[in-house]
């Protein structure tokens, strides 16, 4: 389920809004231009990881087991290495597909 949008990390490039097949995520109204997006139905999620894999800025994470919120701290999950596990888990970097072998922090926390 999708955990959080780290503020400081986020540009604001709404990408996560465009992939989201469940509409989880809305722009930010009344918030200057590139402001961080807001989880507007979390209880939609459906842990498809399309928008920390093609978030550029790896500004979302998106817990592997948790089918209710968790409520981990954006440090936490910086301090972690978990901002953009995913994307790097698949090989992809900047959201789009490189030749690095896969990380293996995300294999860690999800199972098989």
């Amino acid at each position: 389920m999708i955990e959080l949008i780290s503020p400081t990390r986020c540009t604001g490039c709404n990408i996560c809004v465009s992939i989201c097949p469940m509409d989880v995520f809305q722009t930010a109204s009344g918030q200057a231009k590139g402001a961080a997006p807001v989880i507007a139905r979390q209880s939609d999620c459906q842990t498809c990881f399309l928008c920390e894999a093609h978030c550029p800025d790896d500004a979302l994470y998106v817990a592997p087991d948790a089918e209710t919120v968790t409520g981990i701290a954006e440090e936490a999950v910086a301090a972690a290495g978990l901002f953009g596990s995913y994307r790097r888990a698949i090989g992809w970097s900047n959201g789009h597909r490189d030749n690095r072998s896969a990380d293996q922090t995300f294999r860690l926390l999800a199972p098989h």
